[in-house]
């Protein structure tokens, strides 16, 4: 699998990163088969989070027989100091092991999220302190939501943060305040050698009927027709800014994910398929998550 550079990490991760938020819905067997597809194919980067229900357990059942193998991630969605560092301790008991590589700002999506986040005694201070502890390797900041590459540009002025995740598809990229926002953040990152790894690049639109039920364990109604997903990936790779894109949180999209990867296709090609699907259009709309 392609790998690209997790900016000044230096960590060569794959382009397909493994949402392990997947996790969450499944078996343990289910589990343990998914993450061995993942490794089998390539992938060595893992991105869970202390919020995607028993997910964290679900990946730390095997992880100390190949955490050497992987760069891994985790993400705290607590607003306070004191809380985001026991709920970082405690990811690293669900995840049998001593130390992740990233630990992510969860869903800051909004200023007022920023601002309580970035407070003295917000999360953030949460996260230093794991760092300077050696329990987390660096940090980083996550959203969804129209705001988020806003929010994350505002972010980057006011702390260092090491790595992005932002959402961004061709859907989103058809509103143009959003993709102006998704560039602007782009350019920073690239600029500051920050990683910028993007969500929702598998995402149709909202569920018909506004809520989360439908077919998929995903909380939009996602693609899921393997020349679509194609398009959709090699269309956000087309960005050079962009390190990886988790695969969506449901195992049975994974391999059209990984078949994505191995089928490279031009901007103007994944352009012209991506134009063709119906009734596509942002997840956040009516965002229910």
């Amino acid at each position: 699998m392609r790998t690209r550079r997790l900016g000044r990490l230096g960590h060569e991760s794959s382009v397909i990163i493994y949402g392990a938020a997947s996790l969450g819905a499944v078996d343990q067997d289910t589990a343990d088969a998914s993450i061995q597809q993942a490794l089998d194919a390539g992938i060595n980067h893992f991105d869970v989070a202390a919020s995607y229900g028993d997910a964290e357990i679900k990946l730390g059942h095997t992880l100390p027989t190949f955490r050497d193998r992987v760069f891994l991630a985790t993400k705290t969605g607590l607003r306070d100091a004191e809380s985001a560092y026991r709920q970082i301790n405690e990811s690293l008991e669900r995840l049998n092991t001593d130390r992740v590589d990233l630990l992510q700002l969860h869903a800051v999506c909004t200023m007022d999220e920023l601002d309580q986040v970035t407070a003295p005694d917000g999360a953030l201070a949460g996260a230093v302190r794991a760092r300077e502890e050696g329990l987390i390797g660096a940090i980083g900041i996550t959203g969804h939501g129209h705001e988020a590459p806003s929010v994350h540009h505002e972010a980057l002025r006011r702390y260092d943060f090491a790595t992005v995740i932002t959402p961004i598809n061709y859907a989103l990229s058809k509103r143009p305040d959003y993709y102006a926002a998704f560039q602007r953040l782009a350019e920073e990152t690239d600029k500051r050698g920050i990683g910028l790894m993007t969500i929702k690049s598998g995402a149709r639109r909202n569920w018909p009927d506004g809520g989360t039920s439908g077919p998929y364990t995903t909380w939009y109604e996602p693609l899921d027709e393997q020349e679509a997903i194609t398009a959709s990936v090699n269309w956000v790779l087309s960005h050079p800014q962009i390190t990886g894109i988790p695969s969506a949180s449901d195992v049975r999209l994974l391999p059209l994910f990984i078949e994505a990867e191995k089928t490279p296709m031009s901007r103007d090609e994944a352009e012209s398929l991506l134009e063709k699907i119906t009734q596509y259009s942002s997840p956040f709309l009516n965002q229910v998550i």
